[in-house]
């Protein structure tokens, strides 16, 4: 899939992941619609990366709000092209309390909801539209790229929610690879593992040097600009389908 010249719908892109994603598309000559509930830092954002860039508000978990990006995806030049779907939540939740108290329900299904469903949702409206684009080289028409996790696989102690949210986008895969292959969209995941995002920059210190301590090498957080090389990597080379790459540092967690 060619960067230059087609347009790339990027969820959560307002900061993080998303946001550095983002901005190495456009610097190769695409254009990104970033989709992102932060609408403060959303606009200041599409106005940093000047005429390439648009925000549009949206909840992944709105299928209005979702089809309106993808319609505004379609109309830009070279049409949408390609979804980096790094919109998600991190839920923590044991399912007994000190006092023994049964976990909430609720909040386990907004995990999934936002993080599963949200992921299911996007990749839905996005092939709709993708499939009915013109062929490109090798008859590709366009790639879906989720973002899973290392907790989908080595989910720790209040993680289940969590967990198994990332654990459905690695199911979702490569059923849905197989399924869009006649369609020429590729599908892959990204399961990043501990990432220097804005996610983290509340822990304690102590806590961010114990979880870069465990990194095997390179001996530190995962930067937001080596998932956007990871990600650029996946549009540009055709031959990568259905498979989900850890990109964590030989991180395996206890």
């Amino acid at each position: 899939m060619q960067i230059a010249g087609h347009t790339f719908l990027i969820t959560g892109g307002a900061s993080g992941l998303g946001a550095a994603t983002a901005r190495a598309l456009v610097e190769k000559g695409g254009q990104v619609i970033l989709a992102d509930l932060n609408e403060q830092a959303g606009v200041a954002f599409a106005a940093e990366l000047g005429a390439a860039a648009q925000f549009v508000c949206c909840d992944v978990t709105i299928s209005e709000q979702v089809q309106a990006a993808v319609d505004l995806a379609a109309r830009q030049p070279g049409g949408l092209a390609g979804v980096v779907h790094c919109a998600g939540i991190v839920v923590v939740q044991k399912l007994l309390d000190r006092e023994l108290n049964p976990a909430d329900p609720e909040i386990f299904e907004r995990g999934l909801r936002v993080n599963q469903l949200g992921a299911f949702n996007v990749a839905r409206l996005a092939a709709a539209a993708m499939a009915r684009a013109e062929p490109q080289d090798d008859d590709e028409r366009g790639v879906i790229i989720n973002t899973a996790s290392i907790a989908a696989f080595d989910g720790q102690v209040g993680q289940a929610c969590y967990s198994s949210s990332k654990a459905g986008v690695v199911g979702m895969t490569l059923p849905m690879a197989r399924e869009l292959a006649r369609y020429g969209i590729r599908v892959m995941s990204i399961a990043p593992g501990v990432c220097g995002t804005p996610m983290m920059q509340g822990i304690p210190d102590e806590a961010r040097a114990q979880l870069e301590s465990a990194v095997p090498f390179p001996k530190r957080l995962g930067q937001p600009e080596e998932f956007a090389g990871l990600a650029l990597h996946i549009i540009e080379n055709r031959y990568l389908n259905g498979e989900v790459i850890r990109l964590d540092g030989g991180i395996r967690m206890q």
